[in-house]
Protein backbone atom coordinates (compact mmCIF):
# COMPACT_ATOMS: atom_id res chain seq x y z
CA UNK A 1 0.00 0.00 0.00
CA UNK A 2 1.39 3.43 -0.47
CA UNK A 3 1.75 5.76 2.26
CA UNK A 4 -1.18 7.69 1.63
CA UNK A 5 -3.53 4.57 2.61
CA UNK A 6 -0.98 3.58 5.26
CA UNK A 7 -2.19 7.08 6.84
CA UNK A 8 -5.43 6.92 6.46
CA UNK A 9 -5.95 3.26 8.23
CA UNK A 10 -3.48 4.51 11.35
CA UNK A 11 -5.84 7.95 11.58
CA UNK A 12 -9.19 6.16 11.14
CA UNK A 13 -8.18 3.57 13.61
CA UNK A 14 -6.97 6.09 15.87
CA UNK A 15 -10.54 7.94 15.24
CA UNK A 16 -12.52 4.94 16.08
CA UNK A 17 -10.50 3.99 19.21
CA UNK A 18 -10.63 7.48 20.17
CA UNK A 19 -14.51 7.67 19.97
CA UNK A 20 -14.76 3.98 22.12
CA UNK A 21 -12.36 5.02 24.99
CA UNK A 22 -14.31 8.65 25.29
CA UNK A 23 -17.57 6.45 25.44
CA UNK A 24 -18.85 8.72 22.62
CA UNK A 25 -20.05 5.87 20.10
CA UNK A 26 -18.56 2.72 18.66
CA UNK A 27 -16.72 4.50 15.85
CA UNK A 28 -19.03 3.10 13.61
CA UNK A 29 -18.42 6.46 11.34
CA UNK A 30 -16.18 8.43 12.61
CA UNK A 31 -13.09 5.74 11.47
CA UNK A 32 -14.36 5.95 8.22
CA UNK A 33 -15.23 9.34 7.24
CA UNK A 34 -11.59 10.76 8.80
CA UNK A 35 -9.82 8.16 6.97
CA UNK A 36 -11.59 8.51 3.57
CA UNK A 37 -10.77 12.55 4.48
CA UNK A 38 -6.93 11.23 3.73
CA UNK A 39 -7.81 8.23 0.81
CA UNK A 40 -11.11 8.86 -0.42
CA UNK A 41 -10.28 5.34 -2.22
CA UNK A 42 -9.38 3.70 0.84
CA UNK A 43 -13.05 1.38 1.18
CA UNK A 44 -12.09 -0.08 -2.54
CA UNK A 45 -8.57 -0.65 -1.81
CA UNK A 46 -9.55 -2.55 0.85
CA UNK A 47 -12.57 -4.48 -0.37
CA UNK A 48 -10.00 -5.81 -2.91
CA UNK A 49 -8.28 -7.99 -0.34
CA UNK A 50 -11.44 -10.58 0.09
CA UNK A 51 -11.56 -13.48 -1.02
CA UNK A 52 -14.72 -13.85 -2.19
CA UNK A 53 -15.70 -9.97 -3.36
CA UNK A 54 -18.22 -8.41 -1.52
CA UNK A 55 -22.26 -8.29 -1.90
CA UNK A 56 -24.63 -4.80 -1.15
CA UNK A 57 -27.70 -4.55 -0.25
CA UNK A 58 -29.94 -1.62 -0.65
CA UNK A 59 -33.31 -0.64 -0.58
CA UNK A 60 -35.92 1.68 1.49
CA UNK A 61 -36.79 -0.99 4.21
CA UNK A 62 -35.40 -4.29 5.29
CA UNK A 63 -31.79 -3.41 4.60
CA UNK A 64 -30.79 -4.40 7.97
CA UNK A 65 -32.28 -7.41 8.51
CA UNK A 66 -31.71 -8.44 4.81
CA UNK A 67 -28.04 -8.18 4.88
CA UNK A 68 -27.45 -9.38 8.52
CA UNK A 69 -29.20 -12.65 7.01
CA UNK A 70 -27.18 -12.97 4.68
CA UNK A 71 -24.13 -12.58 6.61
CA UNK A 72 -25.27 -15.39 8.56
CA UNK A 73 -25.78 -17.65 5.52
CA UNK A 74 -22.34 -16.97 4.68
CA UNK A 75 -21.19 -18.04 8.14
CA UNK A 76 -23.08 -21.18 8.38
CA UNK A 77 -21.42 -21.89 4.59
CA UNK A 78 -18.08 -21.41 6.22
CA UNK A 79 -17.20 -18.33 5.22
CA UNK A 80 -16.12 -15.42 7.52
CA UNK A 81 -17.95 -12.71 5.88
CA UNK A 82 -17.17 -8.71 6.94
CA UNK A 83 -20.21 -6.60 7.44
CA UNK A 84 -21.62 -3.51 8.81
CA UNK A 85 -23.69 -4.29 11.14
CA UNK A 86 -24.25 -1.42 13.05
CA UNK A 87 -26.12 -0.20 10.30
CA UNK A 88 -23.74 2.43 9.22
CA UNK A 89 -24.61 2.38 5.82
CA UNK A 90 -22.41 5.28 4.12
CA UNK A 91 -19.65 4.96 2.33
CA UNK A 92 -18.15 6.02 6.00
CA UNK A 93 -19.72 3.29 7.70
CA UNK A 94 -18.84 0.51 5.13
CA UNK A 95 -15.01 2.02 5.21
CA UNK A 96 -15.12 1.60 9.32
CA UNK A 97 -16.25 -1.66 8.82
CA UNK A 98 -13.49 -3.03 7.12
CA UNK A 99 -10.77 -0.80 9.32
CA UNK A 100 -11.92 -2.57 11.84
CA UNK A 101 -11.10 -5.84 10.28
CA UNK A 102 -7.82 -4.56 9.46
CA UNK A 103 -3.83 -5.32 10.87
CA UNK A 104 -1.57 -1.69 11.25
CA UNK A 105 -0.04 -2.55 8.02
CA UNK A 106 -3.40 -2.42 6.71
CA UNK A 107 -3.53 -6.61 5.86
CA UNK A 108 -7.53 -7.58 6.40
CA UNK A 109 -7.18 -10.61 9.04
CA UNK A 110 -8.13 -13.57 7.30
CA UNK A 111 -8.99 -12.26 4.32
CA UNK A 112 -8.59 -15.10 1.81
CA UNK A 113 -11.61 -16.56 3.57
CA UNK A 114 -14.08 -13.38 4.00
CA UNK A 115 -17.08 -11.87 1.64
CA UNK A 116 -18.02 -8.38 2.46
CA UNK A 117 -22.03 -8.20 2.73
CA UNK A 118 -22.63 -4.40 3.41
CA UNK A 119 -25.88 -2.48 3.99
CA UNK A 120 -25.53 0.22 2.14
CA UNK A 121 -28.31 3.57 1.57
CA UNK A 122 -30.08 4.01 -1.39
CA UNK A 123 -28.65 7.36 -2.33
CA UNK A 124 -24.93 5.57 -1.97
CA UNK A 125 -25.44 2.78 -4.20
CA UNK A 126 -23.60 4.61 -7.00
CA UNK A 127 -20.36 5.77 -5.37
CA UNK A 128 -20.52 2.10 -3.53
CA UNK A 129 -21.16 0.14 -6.67
CA UNK A 130 -18.24 2.06 -8.03
CA UNK A 131 -15.63 1.80 -5.92
CA UNK A 132 -16.46 -1.81 -4.17
CA UNK A 133 -17.41 -3.58 -7.55
CA UNK A 134 -19.88 -6.43 -5.89
CA UNK A 135 -20.45 -9.45 -7.42
CA UNK A 136 -24.49 -8.98 -6.19
CA UNK A 137 -26.65 -6.56 -5.13
CA UNK A 138 -29.72 -7.53 -3.75
CA UNK A 139 -32.36 -4.95 -4.02
CA UNK A 140 -35.09 -5.28 -0.76
CA UNK A 141 -38.04 -2.33 -1.96
CA UNK A 142 -38.41 0.73 -2.58
CA UNK A 143 -40.89 3.57 -0.82
CA UNK A 144 -41.43 7.18 0.27
CA UNK A 145 -38.37 7.66 2.96
CA UNK A 146 -36.86 10.77 3.89
CA UNK A 147 -38.44 13.18 1.57
CA UNK A 148 -36.30 16.23 2.04
CA UNK A 149 -33.71 14.28 1.38
CA UNK A 150 -34.26 11.88 -1.61
CA UNK A 151 -37.11 13.72 -3.15
CA UNK A 152 -39.81 11.15 -4.91
CA UNK A 153 -39.02 7.71 -5.22
CA UNK A 154 -38.78 7.94 -8.68
CA UNK A 155 -35.42 10.16 -8.28
CA UNK A 156 -34.50 6.94 -6.49
CA UNK A 157 -34.86 4.76 -9.73
CA UNK A 158 -33.63 7.01 -12.00
CA UNK A 159 -29.62 7.08 -9.67
CA UNK A 160 -30.19 3.81 -9.29
CA UNK A 161 -30.21 2.84 -13.36
CA UNK A 162 -27.44 5.41 -13.35
CA UNK A 163 -25.42 2.71 -11.07
CA UNK A 164 -25.50 0.24 -12.99
CA UNK A 165 -23.64 1.51 -15.03
CA UNK A 166 -20.02 0.91 -12.79
CA UNK A 167 -21.53 -2.60 -12.02
CA UNK A 168 -19.36 -5.39 -13.11
CA UNK A 169 -20.45 -7.86 -16.17
CA UNK A 170 -20.56 -10.62 -13.74
CA UNK A 171 -22.21 -9.53 -10.96
CA UNK A 172 -26.20 -10.60 -10.10
CA UNK A 173 -28.79 -8.15 -9.65
CA UNK A 174 -31.20 -9.78 -7.19
CA UNK A 175 -34.59 -7.94 -7.68
CA UNK A 176 -37.88 -7.90 -5.80
CA UNK A 177 -40.25 -9.43 -8.63
CA UNK A 178 -43.28 -8.09 -5.71
CA UNK A 179 -42.26 -4.58 -6.41
CA UNK A 180 -42.83 -2.88 -9.83
CA UNK A 181 -40.11 -0.26 -8.89
CA UNK A 182 -37.52 -2.53 -8.42
CA UNK A 183 -38.41 -5.06 -10.90
CA UNK A 184 -38.01 -2.59 -13.46
CA UNK A 185 -33.92 -2.57 -13.16
CA UNK A 186 -33.88 -6.08 -14.80
CA UNK A 187 -36.02 -4.72 -17.96
CA UNK A 188 -34.05 -2.81 -20.91
CA UNK A 189 -37.24 -0.77 -20.99
CA UNK A 190 -36.82 0.27 -17.35
CA UNK A 191 -34.13 2.63 -18.28
CA UNK A 192 -37.35 4.88 -20.33
CA UNK A 193 -37.12 7.08 -16.81
CA UNK A 194 -33.25 8.12 -17.10
CA UNK A 195 -32.69 7.79 -21.00
CA UNK A 196 -35.74 7.10 -23.63
CA UNK A 197 -33.15 5.39 -25.79
CA UNK A 198 -32.34 2.47 -23.23
CA UNK A 199 -28.65 3.81 -23.84
CA UNK A 200 -28.45 4.17 -19.40
CA UNK A 201 -28.14 1.40 -18.81
CA UNK A 202 -25.62 0.49 -21.33
CA UNK A 203 -24.67 -3.44 -21.62
CA UNK A 204 -26.44 -4.03 -17.76
CA UNK A 205 -30.36 -5.02 -19.55
CA UNK A 206 -27.95 -8.48 -20.56
CA UNK A 207 -26.48 -9.02 -16.77
CA UNK A 208 -27.72 -11.77 -14.92
CA UNK A 209 -31.00 -11.00 -12.64
CA UNK A 210 -32.35 -12.71 -10.14
CA UNK A 211 -35.17 -12.54 -8.58
CA UNK A 212 -37.42 -13.28 -5.88
CA UNK A 213 -40.96 -13.03 -4.09
CA UNK A 214 -44.10 -14.24 -2.22
CA UNK A 215 -45.29 -16.52 -4.81
CA UNK A 216 -48.34 -17.21 -0.93
CA UNK A 217 -51.48 -15.30 -2.01
CA UNK A 218 -53.29 -16.63 0.88
CA UNK A 219 -51.17 -13.95 3.20
CA UNK A 220 -52.43 -11.09 0.60
CA UNK A 221 -55.28 -8.68 0.80
CA UNK A 222 -56.79 -7.97 -2.96
CA UNK A 223 -56.66 -4.33 -1.67
CA UNK A 224 -53.68 -1.51 -2.08
CA UNK A 225 -52.97 0.47 0.56
CA UNK A 226 -53.52 4.15 0.71
CA UNK A 227 -50.01 4.90 1.21
CA UNK A 228 -48.85 2.73 -1.74
CA UNK A 229 -46.46 4.55 -3.30
CA UNK A 230 -46.03 2.87 -6.98
CA UNK A 231 -49.37 2.86 -8.44
CA UNK A 232 -48.78 3.40 -12.32
CA UNK A 233 -46.55 1.70 -14.80
CA UNK A 234 -43.10 3.15 -15.04
CA UNK A 235 -43.47 2.35 -19.03
CA UNK A 236 -46.90 3.63 -20.18
CA UNK A 237 -48.90 5.30 -17.30
CA UNK A 238 -51.27 3.20 -17.28
CA UNK A 239 -52.47 2.41 -13.09
CA UNK A 240 -51.21 -1.55 -12.18
CA UNK A 241 -53.78 -3.60 -11.38
CA UNK A 242 -53.37 -6.42 -8.57
CA UNK A 243 -54.62 -9.58 -8.52
CA UNK A 244 -52.43 -9.84 -4.68
CA UNK A 245 -51.24 -7.46 -2.63
CA UNK A 246 -49.51 -7.74 0.47
CA UNK A 247 -47.99 -4.60 1.58
CA UNK A 248 -47.35 -0.86 0.00
CA UNK A 249 -47.06 -1.84 -3.39
CA UNK A 250 -45.33 -4.70 -2.92
CA UNK A 251 -47.56 -7.74 -4.61
CA UNK A 252 -49.18 -9.19 -7.57
CA UNK A 253 -49.01 -6.60 -10.66
CA UNK A 254 -49.57 -6.21 -14.05
CA UNK A 255 -50.11 -3.94 -16.05
CA UNK A 256 -53.47 -3.60 -18.32
CA UNK A 257 -52.05 -0.75 -20.98
CA UNK A 258 -48.74 -3.05 -22.23
CA UNK A 259 -46.58 -6.30 -21.41
CA UNK A 260 -45.21 -5.22 -17.77
CA UNK A 261 -46.25 -7.72 -15.03
CA UNK A 262 -45.06 -10.04 -12.15
CA UNK A 263 -42.96 -12.87 -13.35
CA UNK A 264 -42.92 -16.16 -11.67
CA UNK A 265 -39.81 -15.40 -9.24
CA UNK A 266 -36.35 -17.35 -9.24
CA UNK A 267 -36.82 -17.82 -5.74
CA UNK A 268 -40.16 -17.76 -4.09
CA UNK A 269 -41.24 -18.02 -0.53
CA UNK A 270 -44.94 -20.77 0.01
CA UNK A 271 -46.81 -21.88 2.12
CA UNK A 272 -46.49 -18.74 4.44
CA UNK A 273 -48.34 -19.20 8.00
CA UNK A 274 -47.71 -16.10 9.92
CA UNK A 275 -46.42 -15.68 13.65
CA UNK A 276 -48.60 -13.85 15.49
CA UNK A 277 -47.58 -10.67 17.16
CA UNK A 278 -48.40 -12.35 21.07
CA UNK A 279 -44.70 -13.22 21.27
CA UNK A 280 -44.89 -14.53 25.52
CA UNK A 281 -41.73 -14.16 27.99
CA UNK A 282 -39.89 -17.29 27.93
CA UNK A 283 -41.56 -18.87 25.14
CA UNK A 284 -38.58 -20.86 22.63
CA UNK A 285 -37.87 -19.13 19.28
CA UNK A 286 -39.94 -22.33 17.64
CA UNK A 287 -42.94 -21.23 19.33
CA UNK A 288 -42.52 -17.58 17.84
CA UNK A 289 -41.96 -18.71 14.48
CA UNK A 290 -43.23 -18.15 11.09
CA UNK A 291 -43.31 -20.81 8.90
CA UNK A 292 -42.07 -20.48 5.05
CA UNK A 293 -41.25 -22.78 2.27
CA UNK A 294 -38.57 -21.81 0.14
CA UNK A 295 -38.40 -22.77 -3.77
CA UNK A 296 -35.22 -22.09 -5.28
CA UNK A 297 -33.63 -23.23 -8.33
CA UNK A 298 -31.12 -25.49 -6.38
CA UNK A 299 -33.92 -26.90 -4.65
CA UNK A 300 -36.54 -26.34 -1.59
CA UNK A 301 -36.92 -25.95 2.04
CA UNK A 302 -39.19 -25.40 5.03
CA UNK A 303 -38.13 -23.65 7.66
CA UNK A 304 -39.08 -21.96 11.25
CA UNK A 305 -38.20 -18.08 11.00
CA UNK A 306 -37.61 -16.52 14.51
CA UNK A 307 -39.51 -13.57 13.10
CA UNK A 308 -42.77 -12.31 12.87
CA UNK A 309 -44.22 -10.48 9.82
CA UNK A 310 -44.75 -10.95 5.99
CA UNK A 311 -42.28 -8.64 5.67
CA UNK A 312 -39.75 -10.55 7.21
CA UNK A 313 -40.75 -12.95 5.17
CA UNK A 314 -39.99 -11.12 2.30
CA UNK A 315 -36.57 -10.50 3.82
CA UNK A 316 -35.68 -13.76 4.03
CA UNK A 317 -36.41 -14.75 0.63
CA UNK A 318 -34.29 -11.90 -0.49
CA UNK A 319 -31.40 -13.07 2.07
CA UNK A 320 -31.75 -16.46 0.28
CA UNK A 321 -31.93 -15.20 -3.66
CA UNK A 322 -28.78 -13.11 -2.58
CA UNK A 323 -27.48 -16.61 -1.16
CA UNK A 324 -27.89 -18.23 -4.23
CA UNK A 325 -26.59 -15.59 -6.50
CA UNK A 326 -23.62 -15.46 -4.32
CA UNK A 327 -23.45 -19.65 -5.18
CA UNK A 328 -24.11 -20.48 -1.19
CA UNK A 329 -25.34 -23.88 -0.32
CA UNK A 330 -28.81 -24.54 0.83
CA UNK A 331 -28.09 -26.10 3.79
CA UNK A 332 -26.56 -22.88 4.75
CA UNK A 333 -29.48 -21.02 4.03
CA UNK A 334 -31.60 -23.00 5.89
CA UNK A 335 -29.78 -23.22 9.30
CA UNK A 336 -28.99 -19.65 9.11
CA UNK A 337 -32.71 -18.56 8.77
CA UNK A 338 -33.57 -21.07 11.58
CA UNK A 339 -31.24 -19.42 13.67
CA UNK A 340 -30.92 -15.88 12.53
CA UNK A 341 -31.50 -13.05 15.74
CA UNK A 342 -33.36 -9.79 14.99
CA UNK A 343 -31.08 -7.00 13.91
CA UNK A 344 -30.93 -4.41 16.91
CA UNK A 345 -33.78 -2.30 16.91
CA UNK A 346 -36.06 -4.57 14.69
CA UNK A 347 -38.33 -6.75 17.13
CA UNK A 348 -35.20 -7.06 19.58
CA UNK A 349 -36.51 -7.86 22.71
CA UNK A 350 -35.30 -7.05 26.21
CA UNK A 351 -36.41 -7.91 29.90
CA UNK A 352 -36.82 -4.82 31.59
CA UNK A 353 -38.34 -4.58 35.61
CA UNK A 354 -40.19 -7.84 34.54
CA UNK A 355 -41.30 -6.60 31.32
CA UNK A 356 -40.47 -7.85 28.27
CA UNK A 357 -39.67 -4.51 25.99
CA UNK A 358 -39.53 -4.88 21.99
CA UNK A 359 -38.05 -2.69 19.87
CA UNK A 360 -39.98 -2.45 16.32
CA UNK A 361 -38.34 0.30 14.11
CA UNK A 362 -40.99 2.50 12.18
CA UNK A 363 -39.60 5.49 10.24
CA UNK A 364 -41.71 5.76 7.17
CA UNK A 365 -45.62 5.29 6.58
CA UNK A 366 -45.17 1.59 5.07
CA UNK A 367 -42.97 0.21 7.88
CA UNK A 368 -44.77 1.37 10.11
CA UNK A 369 -47.86 0.16 8.70
CA UNK A 370 -46.34 -3.18 8.70
CA UNK A 371 -45.14 -2.74 12.33
CA UNK A 372 -48.60 -1.74 13.58
CA UNK A 373 -50.20 -4.89 12.18
CA UNK A 374 -47.96 -7.47 13.39
CA UNK A 375 -48.12 -5.95 16.87
CA UNK A 376 -52.01 -6.36 16.78
CA UNK A 377 -51.74 -10.00 14.92
CA UNK A 378 -51.79 -10.52 19.12
CA UNK A 379 -55.00 -10.72 21.01
CA UNK A 380 -55.30 -8.91 24.19
CA UNK A 381 -54.25 -5.12 24.74
CA UNK A 382 -51.08 -3.13 23.72
CA UNK A 383 -49.00 -1.09 25.89
CA UNK A 384 -47.18 1.38 23.53
CA UNK A 385 -44.41 4.06 23.61
CA UNK A 386 -43.88 5.64 20.41
CA UNK A 387 -41.03 8.20 19.43
CA UNK A 388 -41.41 11.15 16.42
CA UNK A 389 -37.83 12.73 15.73
CA UNK A 390 -36.74 15.07 12.79
CA UNK A 391 -33.02 14.51 12.63
CA UNK A 392 -30.89 14.06 9.54
CA UNK A 393 -30.87 10.73 9.59
CA UNK A 394 -34.90 10.08 10.37
CA UNK A 395 -35.53 13.03 7.77
CA UNK A 396 -36.77 16.79 8.75
CA UNK A 397 -40.16 15.78 6.69
CA UNK A 398 -42.92 14.26 9.14
CA UNK A 399 -45.94 14.13 7.37
CA UNK A 400 -45.87 10.75 6.78
CA UNK A 401 -47.32 9.87 10.24
CA UNK A 402 -50.43 11.07 8.37
CA UNK A 403 -50.35 8.30 5.66
CA UNK A 404 -49.90 5.65 8.89
CA UNK A 405 -52.73 3.73 9.91
CA UNK A 406 -52.28 4.49 13.72
CA UNK A 407 -56.22 3.26 13.88
CA UNK A 408 -55.10 -0.58 13.67
CA UNK A 409 -54.12 0.35 17.68
CA UNK A 410 -57.38 2.50 18.47
CA UNK A 411 -59.40 0.33 20.30
CA UNK A 412 -56.63 -2.30 21.38
CA UNK A 413 -54.18 0.61 23.42
CA UNK A 414 -54.55 -0.12 27.31
CA UNK A 415 -51.25 2.54 27.84
CA UNK A 416 -50.06 5.11 25.54
CA UNK A 417 -46.92 7.40 25.71
CA UNK A 418 -45.30 9.39 23.13
CA UNK A 419 -42.09 11.13 23.07
CA UNK A 420 -39.22 12.68 20.60
CA UNK A 421 -38.73 15.86 19.04
CA UNK A 422 -41.95 16.28 17.48
CA UNK A 423 -44.12 14.78 19.95
CA UNK A 424 -46.56 17.68 19.75
CA UNK A 425 -47.32 16.22 16.01
CA UNK A 426 -47.51 13.04 17.15
CA UNK A 427 -49.83 13.49 19.85
CA UNK A 428 -51.88 15.40 17.30
CA UNK A 429 -51.73 12.74 14.92
CA UNK A 430 -52.75 10.18 17.56
CA UNK A 431 -55.56 12.34 18.71
CA UNK A 432 -57.69 11.74 15.20
CA UNK A 433 -56.77 8.29 15.38
CA UNK A 434 -59.67 8.07 18.19
CA UNK A 435 -57.21 5.71 20.38
CA UNK A 436 -59.52 4.36 23.25
CA UNK A 437 -56.73 6.22 26.00
CA UNK A 438 -55.01 8.92 26.34
CA UNK A 439 -52.04 9.02 24.94
CA UNK A 440 -49.39 10.32 27.75
CA UNK A 441 -46.95 13.13 26.48
CA UNK A 442 -43.10 12.56 28.24
CA UNK A 443 -40.03 15.14 27.93
CA UNK A 444 -37.22 13.60 27.33
CA UNK A 445 -36.05 9.48 26.38
CA UNK A 446 -35.53 8.21 29.92
CA UNK A 447 -38.58 9.70 31.35
CA UNK A 448 -41.01 8.42 28.23
CA UNK A 449 -39.06 5.01 29.01
CA UNK A 450 -39.91 5.29 32.53
CA UNK A 451 -43.39 6.28 31.69
CA UNK A 452 -44.27 3.37 29.40
CA UNK A 453 -42.92 1.02 31.39
CA UNK A 454 -44.55 2.14 34.43
CA UNK A 455 -47.86 1.82 32.80
CA UNK A 456 -46.92 -1.57 31.57
CA UNK A 457 -48.24 -4.61 34.25
CA UNK A 458 -45.06 -6.87 35.14
CA UNK A 459 -45.54 -10.06 33.40
CA UNK A 460 -46.49 -7.85 30.07
CA UNK A 461 -45.09 -6.87 26.77
CA UNK A 462 -44.04 -2.94 26.35
CA UNK A 463 -43.92 -1.83 22.48
CA UNK A 464 -41.31 0.55 21.31
CA UNK A 465 -42.09 2.34 17.90
CA UNK A 466 -39.38 4.96 17.48
CA UNK A 467 -37.70 6.49 14.63
CA UNK A 468 -34.31 6.04 13.55
CA UNK A 469 -32.25 8.69 15.64
CA UNK A 470 -35.11 7.72 18.69
CA UNK A 471 -33.95 4.13 18.08
CA UNK A 472 -30.69 4.57 19.37
CA UNK A 473 -31.38 6.34 22.25
CA UNK A 474 -33.58 4.30 24.02
CA UNK A 475 -31.75 0.98 22.53
CA UNK A 476 -28.86 2.32 24.48
CA UNK A 477 -31.06 2.89 27.54
CA UNK A 478 -32.46 -0.74 27.32
CA UNK A 479 -28.71 -2.36 26.12
CA UNK A 480 -27.68 -0.28 29.87
CA UNK A 481 -30.83 -1.38 32.07
CA UNK A 482 -30.91 -5.11 30.13
CA UNK A 483 -27.17 -5.66 30.92
CA UNK A 484 -26.73 -6.09 27.22
CA UNK A 485 -23.27 -4.66 24.61
CA UNK A 486 -23.58 -1.65 23.10
CA UNK A 487 -25.13 -2.19 19.38
CA UNK A 488 -21.72 -1.41 17.78
CA UNK A 489 -20.54 -4.69 19.45
CA UNK A 490 -23.65 -6.73 18.19
CA UNK A 491 -22.70 -9.54 15.78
Amino acid sequence: MNPRTWAAIAAGRLAGASSRALRRGGGTAIAGAVAQNIDPALAGTLTRQLGHGCALVTGTNGKTTTARMLAQIAREAGLEPLANPSGSNLMRGVAAALLGETDVLGNIQAAANRIGIFEVDEAVLPQATRELQPRAIIFTNLFRDQLDRYGEADAIVALWQRALRDLPENSTLVLNADDPAIASLGDPAGASLDDPSGASLGDSSARRALTYGIEDTSVATNELEHASDYRFCLSCGEELAYSANFYGHIGHWRCPGCDRARRTPDVRATAVELATGEMPTGEPPAERATAVGIATPEGEMRIELPLAGLYNVENAVAAAAGAVALGLPLDAIERALRSIQPAFGRQERFQIDGREVVILLGKNPTGLNQVLRTITANSGGLHLLFFLNDGIADGRDISWIWDSDYELIAERAQSVVVSGTRVDELALRLKYADLAVEPQVAAGTAAALDAAIAQTPPGETLYIVPTYTAMLEVRELLAKRGKRRPFWEER
